[in-house]
């Protein structure tokens, strides 16, 4: 009999699973108990940033009401390295303002923070969230000196959709088009991704992202891998879904014989929700890795 919680189930089995299962397993809300506790942590932690570290809030790098991003300079280190984090919320939900619970201790170890706002799902389709997040970058990395942020390195992250739209924008192809050099970018920092969207596509948030199979394919950043010189860390925590822990071996793997340095972890006892929170404690192996992208 399939065994759905299988850890060596093939790649393609979803295709042939119960619409149910396929639902569950790309349900990350039901896979914490109250939903609501969780995204208040994100606001909880991040408010107090905005007091505590130095900022540039609402920096416009597009015409858009929603194309501004929170920047966090080191005071008198416009050459530090560069964080870019850009949020989840399956492409519809949170913003900036539940993204810089960060913010203090990266820039106490001498790392700027930029968090990245764009327009969210369904009123931009997610071609269109992705140029906003290209153009993001491309700002921050020609643009923003006059803020205080001039960075030598840029390392990308992002969790769950955000972190599908991290790997997007590590991908190559892009960057030349906005007057960036192949290695712009220094690295990646992925969390419970998705890099493949051929089963969302197939599930609920299709609701909202109303993708064909075609643009789910074009839009999976398993068809864009990075540059092969890009290392990359990309985990998972305990508490994911067989099917996310599955995608992100899956990328990890993809890249690793594309000649990408991938360091890959599973983080104990965290859910899909708080792994990202451990940036906020300097001894974590989430913020180590980082920090090691970011001096490498």
């Amino acid at each position: 009999m399939h065994d759905m919680n299988s850890r060596t189930a093939s790649v393609s089995d979803w295709r042939s699973w119960p619409q149910a299962e396929l639902e569950r397993q790309y349900d990350a809300r039901a896979t914490v108990p109250d939903i609501a506790v969780e995204l208040q942590a994100y606001r909880d932690s991040s408010t107090p940033m905005y007091q505590l570290t130095p900022c540039v809030r609402d920096v416009t790098y597009g015409s858009g009401s929603d194309e501004t991003l929170d920047l966090f300079p080191v005071a008198g280190r416009p050459d530090a390295p560069l964080l870019v984090f850009i949020h989840g919320g399956y492409w519809r939900a949170l913003t900036s303002q539940d993204s810089v619970f960060m913010a203090q201790q990266f820039t106490a170890h001498g790392v700027a923070v930029a968090a990245i706002n764009y327009t969210l799902a369904p009123q931009a389709t997610l071609a269109q969230i992705v140029d906003q997040c290209q153009r993001a970058v491309a700002w921050l990395l020609k643009d923003a000196a006059p803020h205080g942020v001039a960075p030598p390195r840029t390392v990308l992250t992002g969790s769950s959709a955000g972190a599908h739209l991290a790997a997007m924008l590590l991908a190559p192809e892009w960057q030349a088009e906005h007057g960036l050099a192949p290695n712009a970018l220094c690295g990646g920092v992925l969390l419970s991704g998705l890099y493949d969207l051929e089963p969302v596509q197939r599930c609920v948030p299709n609701t909202w992202l109303n993708l064909s199979v075609a643009q789910a394919q074009a839009l999976s950043p398993m068809h864009h891998l990075p540059h092969p010189q890009v290392p990359l860390y990309v985990a998972v925590a305990e508490h994911d879904t067989d099917e996310f822990k599955r995608q992100s071996r899956h990328y990890a793997a993809a890249c690793r014989a594309h000649g990408n340095p991938v360091t890959w972890h599973e983080a104990p006892q965290r859910n899909h929700f708080n792994i990202v929170l451990d940036w906020m404690d300097a001894q974590s192996a989430l913020f180590q890795a980082t920090m090691g992208l970011m001096h490498k």
